[in-house]
């Protein structure tokens, strides 16, 4: 049943292959905790053991809530195909999130990370346009906030430098339009031609092939390095940069929640969190009556 679960994923969900092996791995891990039992006898009971369990081993609370999540949709699958007679997921109480404010580079970690020169590449073979398609990703991502998925799966014919925007192809093969700065199209244009990319996808390796988000992840995290910034931040971080950043200087939520590519506005209303703590911050150490002083 797992596969064809799999499938309906894939085919009627329209699940992206990131997606499709979240939910395999929730299901196999569930299946290591309990070998013997079938899909149609595992109870809430079985359920709430194996949160326990991986409470237990300090997982953290939202991997806990994904990997249950991952397991009620299976179950909701089964139910609609009459294997099972009820969602017995549905009475196990999900731990409560985590409440975590999203990290994120200031605007001059930012411009250090762009602006800090890549070391160059080993290998002889390396082509010499690698450098200007680095910079091309890092200019983009910060241009746009685009998820690290959606940058790797951009072809050319996304980009159109006329109306200086991307196509993108978000989570559930949603389409949104994302505006690009002009120092990214300036970028992307030195590294094509250099490349010579003139179609198919955009940003591609040593082979010609399109670029993988596990190359580009690595990219980033080693520009990091060489920008003397925290190694743990991710790709991700930029696009939580792009939002804090559009948010501090006046943009509205609605507009960040489209240039994101949210579903949900309350997904978006994080970053607000971000800024108003900053604020308060800021008043705190500058006005004079903002904090008690100590007798």
């Amino acid at each position: 049943m797992p596969e064809a679960f799999y499938t309906f994923l894939e085919v009627e969900q329209n699940a992206s292959p990131r997606t499709v092996t979240t939910y395999r791995t929730a299901i196999e891990a569930f299946r290591r905790f309990r070998p013997q039992t079938t899909w149609t006898a595992a109870g809430a009971d079985d359920y709430r053991a194996w949160m326990l369990d991986m409470m237990k081993k300090d997982m953290a609370r939202s991997s806990v809530r994904l990997r249950l999540s991952a397991l009620r949709a299976f179950h909701a699958f089964l139910l609609r195909r009459n294997f099972v007679e009820k969602n017995v997921l549905r009475e196990v109480l999900l731990p409560k999130a985590e409440k975590q404010l999203p990290r994120f580079l200031t605007p001059r970690q930012a411009e250090s990370l762009i602006e800090t020169p890549g070391a160059q590449e080993k290998s002889q073979q390396a082509p010499s346009w690698m450098a200007a398609r680095d910079l091309a990703i890092l200019e983009l991502f910060y241009s746009t906030g685009m998820r690290l998925s959606e940058l790797a799966g951009l072809d050319v014919s996304a980009v159109d430098v006329i109306s200086e925007t991307a196509r993108v192809t978000g989570k559930g093969a949603k389409e949104r339009i994302c505006p690009i700065g002009g120092p990214a199209l300036e970028a992307i244009s030195k590294y094509r031609q250099a490349a010579r990319v003139h179609n198919g996808p955009l940003f591609i390796n040593k082979s010609r092939n399109r670029l993988s988000t596990r190359t580009i992840w690595h990219m980033v995290r080693t520009r990091l390095v060489q920008a003397g910034l925290p190694s743990n931040l991710s790709p991700h971080k930029l696009r939580h940069s792009f939002a804090t950043h559009l948010l501090d200087n006046g943009a509205d939520l609605r507009s960040v929640q489209t240039l994101l590519g949210h579903a949900s506005l309350s997904t978006t209303q994080i970053y607000t969190h971000v800024t108003t703590e900053r604020l308060k911050r800021a008043y705190e150490s500058a006005h004079p009556r903002a904090v008690e002083e100590s007798e």
